[in-house]
């Protein structure tokens, strides 16, 4: 016979663990050892030990509670025996505790529990994900008993499925073990004492509460698991009714009187170890029948054999018999039911069995075809039955909604007659008190009506304690609900946020050992000459397949917990679009390496660095905020902190910006052209500016010829645009990053730093070099052994602060310590940009290359912390006096160069001046001296 889904734990098997169990036996499947052993010979069934050792665990959770069955607009409650079910973390329910079959389970895991003192004493909710359960319970102390046992058993399980497994990585079993070994000391809900006429074994061995009608408690949705349920319980009856045995002989069990407990637990055990095959001695069967009788006894007769021995008087004897025998009585009614329901359906079998056998056994066509057409006119007839059967439905439908209106209408009429009937009596107990008052002494009347008063409000003071109480218990039991659910989603979002970090380091992993494999691919992109022409295909298709990889669709195809999308925060492209098909391989490295930069700093670095972040408030100058800014501001903070760095060295003068505007729109401005010139080769790489009709174009314009008129002295420069459009970026704002744009070059920047002949900035290459000869020596000796003009890659950094030099999120963080500290800053990071890379340059020894390797490795740099470390902690000490006396030195050398070459340009010009002017016929070409 196929079992229930949820069959594993039978009620017999449950009530056989009711006996205590020890609960690190996980592999318990069926019958334990010591059941087994139980059994092992004829003779020890007296012998059987079943009282629960001191070692084992609490008992097991089952009772029967009343659940809330509804069938349309029918409501009606319904008799259940529930049973915990340990390993699932369901609450499985049946008909009766003799069921082997469940007709339900709830799931308990993910449920959580609710009681509501108005909704009656002992009813309480149980509301999973997909349907609420309303269950009742016979007291109050019952449900409160059942709602912590259940509060209980759901923390357990999931403490212990949040464990990880062993194996897992230390990074996400450290920080578990402590939490899940952690003791709750946070008692909301003292503990109830157990019920045991309620739950438990006891309870189990009392008849199932009784019912209306014998059939209210039959289960219409499982009628396949109530048959099987039956079949098994008739089958357990015939096997005790066996051997003409007399059912109400207690001699057999005076012989154990005082184990009568254990003699249940026994035949328990001892059932699911025949379930399991553990039986295999026939001579087994006697003790098991001798046992099911046992239970059968004591099951079908509440405290048959207990109450009888102690009752003395046969009148009372004869009271508990008659009690048995009414209880059997509606039991056998509702089996003839059963067996009633079960004989049609075996007669419409047999007769649907016999039409099936005549046409088979036709010896001919025309015999069949007449049991078909017979068959056909019993179906034509049964639905016109049906159709009439219908039609008389909808006609008594309507008959009984005229009744139900009908009924109505006499409900209000009587309700409107007694609300007369007590009105009137309301008046004639006016009258009849204003009568007695006025015949009676005043002074008796008082006291009369005072005790009266007094008695109704010493009730209502008894009512309204009784609902303190009540509503304190609720109280008491929904706090205690509340904070088992937020420690278990706590617990829940804390192996979450676990499980990403370890699939973040998962991730980071992979992207590092793709960026490997691209690496490679690129060297032997290099060796493709010298390979073979197969191993040249080879390579060229891998190559190939590599570049059409797309970190876009390989984002949206999987679970990614930090996809690199094709633009950032901020528009910039995260992946370079390189012409030249060496580069493109070097993009798709570079943006691997970005990625997997980013998933190991996210939790390590990131968070950490925000939530110092968060706790800054107003900002005020301190070393904590300088170290945090050096650090990177994040993109949330990064525009309110570029904000207060401008507003400390640049005094808005209201309406200023507007009025360059206006100037700006009156007057062309003889930059005008230049501007428009640089427009659309400003940060093509930002989807913000990449064309012409982009958003952040006219805005740009406007800040730049605002600048022009503001600061006629320099006007604009090229360079000058892409500061802006970085500060446009950030800020938003036209005028704030107008005042940014300000900041930088009349208060970071040296003066004279872009002007005509940008003095300054050659200033600046000259005191880079001598700081590189110093903090680089080796470098520096091998760009002066293969004469390699640093300056003619540097100075673009300078210029404009390493803007489209740098990867969008290295940067940002530069701008962020630029903004606040000054050009020293730009130093720093130049010179650990070379550092970073040092290895890496020494290793080339071709000037060409050097040059070419040079106009490109900015922006491989992509660990920003790392370039942070060395710019600010291995080039110590970098102090800004030496600074400004090095540009002092270097700017008299340079303007005495400056000086000797206007003297010679001077020269010149003079000396030509005295030669006079030549005559152009004098001058002709090789050609015309040939012709």
């Amino acid at each position: 016979m196929k079992k229930g889904p949820e069959s594993g734990a039978c009620p017999l098997a449950a009530l056989g663990n009711l006996v205590e169990s020890n609960p690190d036996d996980n592999s318990r499947n069926g019958a334990s050892v010591k059941d087994k052993d139980v059994f092992s010979s004829p003779g020890e069934l007296e012998n059987i030990q079943l009282k629960p050792s001191k070692e084992t665990s609490r008992k097991k959770l089952c009772g029967y509670l009343n659940k809330l069955g509804i069938k349309g607009p029918i409501k009606t409650w319904k008799s259940r025996w529930f049973f915990y079910d340990e390993n699932k973390c369901h609450l499985l329910y049946y008909r009766t505790a003799q069921d082997i079959n469940p007709l339900g389970s709830i799931e308990l895991s993910s449920a959580s529990f609710d009681c509501k003192m108005e909704n009656g004493e002992g009813i309480f909710e149980i509301r999973t994900p997909s349907r609420a359960f309303t269950l009742k319970a016979i007291s109050k102390q019952a449900m409160m008993y059942w709602l912590q046992q259940l509060q209980m058993r759901r923390w357990e399980f999931c403490n212990t499925k949040s464990r990880f497994p062993v194996g897992s990585s230390q990074l996400v079993n450290e920080p578990l073990a402590g939490r899940t070994n952690a003791v709750d000391n946070d008692d909301f809900l003292p503990l109830v004492k157990t019920p045991t006429e309620a739950v438990g074994l006891k309870a189990a061995s009392l008849p199932a509460p009784q019912t209306s009608t014998a059939l209210q408690n039959i289960s219409l949705k499982h009628p396949w698991t109530e048959i099987q349920n039956t079949v098994y319980n008739i089958c357990g009856s015939k096997q005790l009714w066996g051997n003409n045995e007399n059912v109400f002989s207690f001699d057999e069990f005076q012989e154990h009187p005082s184990n009568l407990d254990e003699e249940q637990e026994a035949e328990v055990e001892a059932g699911c170890a025949v379930k399991e095959g553990t039986l295999e001695d026939g001579r087994m069967e006697s003790r098991l029948n001798w046992i099911r009788k046992a239970r059968w006894m004591n099951s079908g007769f509440p405290g048959s054999h207990e109450e009888l021995s102690r009752e003395r008087n046969p009148m009372d004897k004869v009271s508990v018999l008659q009690q048995q025998i009414l209880t059997l009585t509606e039991e056998v009614k509702s089996q003839k039911e059963l067996v009633k329901l079960l004989h049609k359906a075996l007669e419409a079998a047999q007769q649907e069995k016999r039409v099936s056998s005549m046409y088979l056994t036709a010896a001919e066509d025309k015999d069949r075809l007449e049991l078909v057409r017979h068959k056909v006119r019993q179906i034509a007839d049964l639905t016109s039955r049906l159709e009439a059967l219908e039609q008389e439905k909808k006609e008594l439908e309507q008959i009984l909604t005229l009744r139900d209106s009908h009924i109505q209408e006499l409900k209000e009429h009587v309700q409107l007659l007694m609300e007369k009937n007590h009105a009137k009596q309301e008046v004639i107990m006016a009258l009849t008190e204003q009568m007695a008052r006025e015949l009676s002494d005043p002074l008796q009347e008082d006291n009369t009506v005072t005790a009266e008063t007094l008695y109704k409000q010493q009730e209502e003071i008894e009512h309204l304690k009784d609902d303190i109480d009540a509503y304190k218990t609720q109280n008491q039991f929904l706090n205690s609900e509340i904070h088992q659910v937020t420690r278990l989603w706590t617990s829940a979002a804390e192996n979450e946020k676990a499980l990403l970090m370890k699939c973040a380091c998962l991730q980071a992993r992979n992207c590092q050992m793709e960026s490997k494999y691209l690496t490679v691919l690129r060297k032997l992109q290099e060796a493709v000459p010298g390979l073979p022409s197969s191993h040249a295909e080879l390579v060229k298709n891998l190559i190939q397949e590599s570049l059409q990889w797309d970190v876009k669709e390989e984002a949206e195809e999987g679970f990614n917990l930090n996809p690199v999308s094709e633009y950032d925060e901020y528009g910039f492209m995260t992946v370079p679009d390189y012409e030249i098909e060496d580069w493109k391989l070097l993009a798709k490295i570079q943006a691997l390496e970005i990625k997997s930069n980013k998933l190991r700093s996210q939790e390590i670095v990131e968070k950490p660095l925000r939530d110092r972040w968060n706790s800054i408030g107003e900002l005020n100058p301190s070393a904590e905020l300088k170290s945090l800014i050096r650090s990177g501001i994040p993109v949330e903070h990064r525009q309110r902190v570029w904000r207060w760095i401008v507003s400390r060295h640049c005094s808005r003068l209201p309406d200023h910006y507007q009025r360059l505007l206006q100037q700006s729109r009156s007057t062309e401005h003889p930059a005008c052209r230049q501007i428009e010139l640089d427009l659309p080769r400003t940060l093509t790489n930002n989807k913000h500016f990449s064309s012409p009709t982009s958003q952040l174009i006219p805005k740009l314009r406007r800040v730049l010829l605002a600048f022009s008129w503001h600061n006629p002295a320099i006007g604009y420069c090229q360079g000058l645009n892409r500061l802006a459009a970085v500060a446009l970026l950030v800020l938003e704002d036209e005028e704030s990053a107008f005042w940014c744009l300000v900041h930088i070059v009349e208060n970071l920047m040296p003066a004279d730093y872009y002007s005509d002949t940008l003095i300054t900035s050659q200033v600046d290459q000259r005191v880079f070099k001598d700081f590189l000869s110093e903090k680089l020596p080796r470098l520096m000796a091998h760009f002066e052994q293969y004469q390699i003009d640093v300056s003619l890659i540097t100075f673009n950094w300078f210029l404009v602060a390493f803007v489209d030099s740098l990867v969008s999120d290295i940067l940002l963080q530069v701008w962020d310590a630029f903004l606040y500290e000054g050009t020293k800053v730009i130093f720093r990071y130049a010179l650990a940009i070379f550092k970073y890379n040092e290895e890496e340059i020494l290793r080339i020894h071709d000037s060409v290359e050097i040059y070419q390797y040079l106009r490109f490795f900015t922006r491989m740099i992509v660990d920003g912390r790392k370039l942070m470390n060395i710019a600010f902690n291995d080039l110590n000490p970098f102090p800004m006096k030496l600074l400004r006396n090095r540009r002092s030195m270097h700017r008299e050398e340079l303007e005495a160069e400056l000086c000797e070459l206007e003297q010679i340009k001077a020269a010149y010009v003079k000396e030509r001046a005295e030669q006079g002017p030549q005559d152009p016929k004098e001058v002709a070409s090789e050609e015309e001296e040939e012709i």
